[in-house]
């Protein structure tokens, strides 16, 4: 059997570990305010990761990295735009 990449890309690998590390801090500030976070609707959640990623574009950072310690990414290449280098350049032009 041949192995397949889960991933299309480094980006899709980063995009995908960005938003991962945002639904997690968006599950932890749920617990610091005491809500069950198994009785919040996915959907409400990745809505909250969706805003939690424009407020922290550090994010991608940490997702470049976590993607490299996987193998995702190559250690010497670098994403070609991340999402909201994009959405900024479209909003700017």
């Amino acid at each position: 059997m041949r192995k397949t990449n889960l991933f299309k890309s480094a980006n899709h690998a980063i995009n995908y570990c960005a938003r991962s590390i945002a639904k997690n801090a968006v599950k932890e500030q749920l617990r610091a305010q005491g809500v069950r976070v198994t009785l919040v609707r996915p959907a409400e959640i990745a809505e909250r990761a969706q805003r939690y990623l424009a407020d922290h574009p550090e994010c991608y950072q940490l997702a470049l990295e976590r993607a490299r310690r996987m193998g995702l990414v190559e250690q010497h290449s670098e994403p070609l735009v991340t999402p909201m280098e994009w959405f900024r350049a479209e909003r700017n032009s």
